[in-house]
C-alpha cells in the first residue's frame, strides 16, 4: 500500500507540474500575459491582443511541445524494456534519420512547411519499414538483429542528410538546422500529436503487465504467459511510430526520450504501470519548458529547443546517476 500510494504522489505531482509548464508558457514571451489574458484566452474572459497572442500562437505550441515530449518519453520508456537497456532511446532504429531526410529534401526544394512535415512522417515511415524488413531477414528476427539493422539505416540517412546540407543554398541552411536540432516554431497543429499521445497510452498501459515479466528476460516472460512473439513488434511499431509523430512535428529533438524515462525509473522504480504515465508527464513537462526558454531566453530570438533539452537533461541525468549508482536497469 506505501507503494501504491508513493505511486499516485508521484504521478500526481508529475500531473501538476505538466499543468504548470503549461501556464508558464502560455504566459511568458515578449508580450507579458496576464491569469487574466491566459483566461481570456482559454474562453473565460474578454479578448485582448494578449490574450490572440495566447490562443493563437501559444497555446498550440505548448500543447504540441507537450504532447511531444510524452510521445518521445513513452517511446523512449517502451524500447528500454523491449532491448533491456536503459540506454536505448527512440532514435535507435534510425526513425530520426529518416524523417530528417524526408524534410531536408523538402526543404531542399522548396516546398511548403505542410509538405515538409508530410516528407518528414514518409522519411520516418519509409525508415521504420526499411528497418523492421531487412531486420526480419529470412524469418530469424531477433532484437540484435533489429539493432544492428536500425544502427546501420541510421548511418546512412546520418550520410544523405550531410550531403543535403552541403549542397543546400545559404538561405535554406539556417532553416535545415534548426530543424536537425528541434524546431517548435512552426508547430501550430498539435492535435496530431495529442491524439496518438492518447492512444498510445491506451495501448501500452494494458500490456504493463507483460512488459513488467518481459523486463526480466524473454524465457522467464515466455514461461509466465506472455505472448512474446506478438507483444514485441506491437510494442516497437507503437514506439515507432509515436517517434515518428514527434518528429515530424517538431524535429529531431535529444535527450528527452533517453534521459526522461531513466530519470522516472531511477526515482519511482521500473514498474510499467507507474512508469509509462510517469515518464509522458515528466517528458512533456521537460520538452514544453525546455521550448518556453527556447523562444524567450534572447527573445526576440530563438533558440533550438533541442540544445535547451541537451542543457537540462544531461545535468539532471548525471546527478541522480551520481546519487543512485546501482538504479535503473531496464
Amino acid at each position: 500500500m506505501p507503494s501504491r500510494r508513493r505511486a499516485l504522489l508521484a504521478i500526481l505531482l508529475l500531473a501538476l507540474a505538466g499543468l504548470a509548464s503549461i501556464a508558464v508558457a502560455l504566459a511568458a514571451g515578449s508580450l507579458a500575459a496576464s491569469a487574466a489574458d491566459v483566461l481570456a484566452a482559454l474562453g473565460g474572459g474578454e479578448a485582448t491582443m494578449a490574450a490572440e497572442v495566447v490562443r493563437e500562437l501559444r497555446l498550440p505550441r505548448a500543447l504540441a511541445a507537450f504532447a511531444c515530449g510524452g510521445l518521445l518519453a513513452l517511446a523512449g520508456a517502451l524500447m528500454q524494456v523491449l532491448l533491456r537497456n536503459p540506454l536505448a532511446d527512440p532514435y535507435v532504429l534510425g526513425i530520426s534519420g529518416g524523417a530528417a531526410v524526408g524534410a531536408l529534401s523538402a526543404m531542399l526544394a522548396g516546398l511548403p512547411l505542410l509538405l515538409v512535415n508530410g516528407g518528414a512522417f514518409a522519411g520516418a515511415l519509409a525508415a521504420t519499414l526499411l528497418v523492421f524488413g531487412l531486420a526480419r531477414g529470412d524469418g530469424s528476427w531477433t532484437q540484435t538483429r533489429l539493432l544492428l539493422t536500425g544502427v546501420i539505416v541510421a548511418a546512412g540517412c546520418g550520410a544523405v542528410v550531410a550531403l543535403i546540407l552541403s549542397v543546400a543554398p545559404d538561405n535554406r541552411l539556417r532553416g535545415m538546422l534548426f530543424w536537425l536540432m528541434g524546431d517548435l516554431s512552426h508547430a501550430i497543429t498539435p492535435w496530431p500529436a495529442l491524439v496518438l499521445l492518447a492512444l498510445g497510452l491506451a495501448v501500452a498501459l494494458p500490456a504493463s503487465r507483460d512488459l513488467n515479466l518481459l523486463a526480466r528476460g524473454e524465457l522467464a516472460a515466455r514461461a509466465l504467459g506472455v505472448p512474446v512473439p506478438r507483444l514485441r513488434p506491437l510494442i516497437y511499431l507503437l514506439a515507432a511510430l509515436a517517434t515518428a509523430t514527434a518528429v515530424t512535428t517538431t524535429g529531431a529533438v535529444g535527450f528527452v526520450g533517453l534521459v526522461v524515462p531513466h530519470l522516472v525509473r531511477l526515482a519511482i522504480g521500473n514498474d510499467q504501470r507507474v512508469l509509462l504515465p510517469a515518464a509522458v508527464l515528466a517528458g512533456g513537462a521537460l520538452l514544453t519548458l525546455a521550448d518556453t526558454l527556447a523562444r524567450t531566453i534572447v527573445a526576440p530570438q530563438q533558440l533550438p529547443v533541442g540544445v535547451l533539452t541537451a542543457l537540462i537533461g544531461v545535468p539532471a541525468f548525471l546527478y541522480l546517476l551520481a546519487r543512485s549508482p546501482r538504479g535503473g536497469g531496464a
